[in-house]
């Protein structure tokens, strides 16, 4: 089952809407085929396997990280190719929340006489396939709110200097999450001062859609999203907006939606309806703010640096809540701390309510 996520996990970042999935085919102790999904369209996991099994299928153990599907798509019902492949036994990961499978799945294997056994290395298979799996619950993208602070909790000096709080190992890490996103989000003020890429920097060739949240469209120019050979960016903006700048920007091929309530709330609906799994919130404080009460934030990647900056108006990761108590402080659970070059990373699950 490890070998079945190690597999899902080659197609990080291109599969959405739909899951990552590995498969491998076992005969007499020996992978005799393996695959995974590769894109929404593309055949899934098991029909790779089972190809690349052949006969030797007949009577195989077939391992999977999701359960296969049941219902015509864009492909096929993977259980009736295991069915005809002669398939003797079916290991699974994790049951598929999709109403469209839910179970039914392995109810048909079981129905021609296939031994099925379901919840191997479950945990880990949740954990993978998290982001597919608050889509199908929720019907909104997973959000994940990352930032990079000082020890005293500053994400820029007071003159709004901010490169570079983390050192390189950190920034590396952080393309790597990227090239498992789907979009990153931003706000103007963002673009503005930062001028950022928003690209994996070729850690991976998989870059996400970038995102800009911009009520008034006071953007630069020349800004180095508006470059789309290297990614798409949209830019979501309020009834009124500049003009001149969204008529320069979609002169530019920059996608432009006007929107009458510009919420992270509705960024990620629109997002949601674009067919994405997991986004990717790099934002300011004011924005991470409003992302979190808009409950558009699931998991928190906090970088720390051991330095200090100081500064009564440096700006922290995140903004007003409208908290005045600490026993109402949004906990995290199932945290996890990592050292990474010079700094810390601290991972965890934001307890909204959904």
């Amino acid at each position: 089952m490890q070998r079945c996520l190690e597999l899902a996990r080659t197609a990080f970042g291109r599969t959405a809407p739909n899951p990552m999935v590995g498969c491998a085919i076992v005969q007499k102790g020996e992978i005799v085929g393996e695959g995974f999904h590769p894109k929404a369209g593309e055949p899934h996991a098991e029909i790779f396997a089972l190809r690349q099994a052949d006969t030797r299928a007949l009577g195989a153990t077939l391992y999977v990280n999701l359960e296969p599907c049941s219902h015509y798509g864009r492909t096929p019902p993977c259980a009736d190719a295991v069915i005809a492949a002669g398939i003797g036994r079916v290991v699974i990961g994790m049951v598929d929340p999709n109403p469209q499978v839910a179970g039914q799945g392995i109810a048909k294997l079981r129905d021609a006489g296939i031994e099925v056994t379901v919840g191997i290395e479950a945990a880990d298979c949740q954990t993978l396939n998290e982001a597919f799996v608050h889509r199908i619950v929720h019907h909104r993208p997973f959000g994940i709110l990352k930032y990079a602070m000082t020890l005293d909790g500053k994400i820029a000096a007071t003159t709004g200097h901010s490169s570079w709080v983390t050192g390189t190992a950190a920034r590396q890490e952080v393309h790597q999450l990227r090239s498992r996103c789907d979009a990153i989000v931003v706000g103007g003020n963002t673009v503005r001062k930062d001028n950022p890429f928003l690209t994996t920097h070729g850690v991976a060739q998989h870059t996400p859609l970038r995102v800009v949240m911009s009520r008034t469209l006071d953007l630069p120019p020349t800004a180095h999203l508006w470059n789309l050979d290297i990614a798409p960016t949209v830019v979501f903006t309020g009834s009124d907006g500049n003009l001149a700048m969204q008529h320069r920007l979609l002169d530019q091929g920059v996608d432009v939606i006007q929107l009458a309530a510009l919420t992270p709330a509705e960024v990620m609906a629109q997002l949601y309806d674009r067919g994405l799994n997991t986004v990717l919130w790099e934002c300011g404080g004011t924005l991470a703010a409003r992302a979190i009460a808009d409950q558009c934030v699931q998991k928190v990647w906090a970088f720390i640096a051991p330095k200090i900056i100081g500064g009564n108006d440096a700006a922290s990761p995140v903004g007003e809540l409208g908290l005045t108590e600490m026993t109402q402080a949004l906990s995290l659970t199932r945290v996890a701390i990592e050292a990474i070059g010079t700094d810390f990373l601290i991972q965890g699950y934001l307890a909204n309510k959904q």
